[in-house]
């Protein structure tokens, strides 16, 4: 068990149509600039709400399973000869089309990327200019002829590539391989409602020395998170107590991987009482500590919540200058109150 992450949900960013990874497994290497003089602005993650398919639990530091490519949805009939032929390139103007896929073979990623055209030099200030932007999936751009970098992100994977304009229309495939994961924890065989329960994902695996900042923090029980293909481990936030798993993953592109962590934990009801059966009093002080004094947990209260992860503890009441205390033991999945006699 680790410490837990901490931030804001305010980098994610949600996409309105909800969007199906299919495709075949790309070479395992992280997407990147090969441009080493250009370096795209940093890109949020991009989880997306996605029905929960049947999950397989996952302990820590067990294989994660990763579920077929899903069938690529229905192809539009293409549109009519009249319809295609109105795109007009204007004079002195060159087109450039774009697209992606998740590898060197297809199939295309179909939706969830973004797109951004930069000058291919720098101004006054040393920073490089967007002058054209697209979220669809095959966007075509009318632009003069001259040098660009043409950078997409899919989430949290991006990769940049210099483009060189003259009079004919260019096409450029652009290959990130990249996967998604989706998260959710379990108390045995109950799934743990999506309110309660959080992950952080870190590069690498938990094993790995250094230390590591989060690039996905409190994602929800469902989210899609897209990354490059590669290892990360999840800390799985459980409550605001001390039920934290840790759980390494591998992402393959082009895949979805679903993986449910399963905690040894409880909820456990504190109340302070006059005499056993009683009614709870009010105004009380609370803390939970470790039987060698560790602190998990303080509130104050008449019926303060807390989850806990497996093991011994000890409840301190404090009431009207008075303090009373009492040892408990928890068991996972096992929810109960707690009641602490005033005597």
């Amino acid at each position: 068990m680790g410490g837990r992450g901490k931030g804001t949900a305010g980098w994610r960013r949600w996409f309105a149509a909800p969007f199906i990874i299919f495709g075949l497994l790309a070479e395992p290497v992280l997407a990147q600039s090969p441009d080493p003089a250009f370096t795209p602005p940093p890109r949020p993650p991009a989880p997306i709400a996605l029905p929960a398919p049947p999950a397989t639990l996952v302990t820590p530091g067990s294989p994660t399973v990763v579920t077929p490519p899903v069938a690529p949805p229905p192809v539009a009939p293409p549109p009519p000869a009249a319809a295609q032929s109105a795109f007009v390139v204007p004079p002195g103007q060159v087109a450039l089309s774009v697209s992606a896929r998740f590898g060197r073979d297809p199939p295309a990623i179909p939706g969830a990327l973004h797109w951004r055209v930069y000058t291919d030099k720098p101004d006054a200030n040393r920073v490089f200019r967007v002058i054209k932007e697209d979220r669809t999936a095959t966007p075509t751009f009318v632009l003069p002829p001259g040098g660009y970098v043409v950078d997409v992100s899919f989430g949290l994977a991006n990769v940049a590539k210099r483009v060189q304009l003259r009079a004919e229309t260019v096409k450029e495939v652009f290959e990130i391989p990249a996967g998604g994961a989706r998260f959710e924890g379990r108390v045995g065989d109950s799934k743990i409602p999506a309110g309660q329960i959080s992950f952080d994902v870190y590069p690498g695996s938990q094993f790995e020395p250094g230390d590591k900042r989060p690039i996905a923090q409190e994602v929800a029980t469902g989210e899609l998170v897209l990354l490059p293909e590669g290892t990360y481990h999840v800390v799985s936030n459980y409550g605001d107590g001390n039920a934290v798993m840790r759980s390494d993953i591998r992402v393959q592109a082009g895949k979805l991987t679903d993986v449910t962590i399963n905690h040894r934990a409880a909820v456990i009801m504190l109340k302070l009482v006059a005499e056993r059966g009683g009614e709870a009093l009010a105004n009380t002080s609370w803390s939970v500590l470790t039987p060698g004094g560790d602190v998990i947990k303080e509130s104050i209260g008449a019926f303060p919540r807390v989850i806990l992860a497996e093991g011994d503890y000890v409840a301190i009441a404090r009431n009207e200058g008075k303090v009373f205390t009492r040892d408990f033991k928890v068991e996972p999945g096992f929810d109960r109150e707690i009641e602490v006699t005033a005597k």
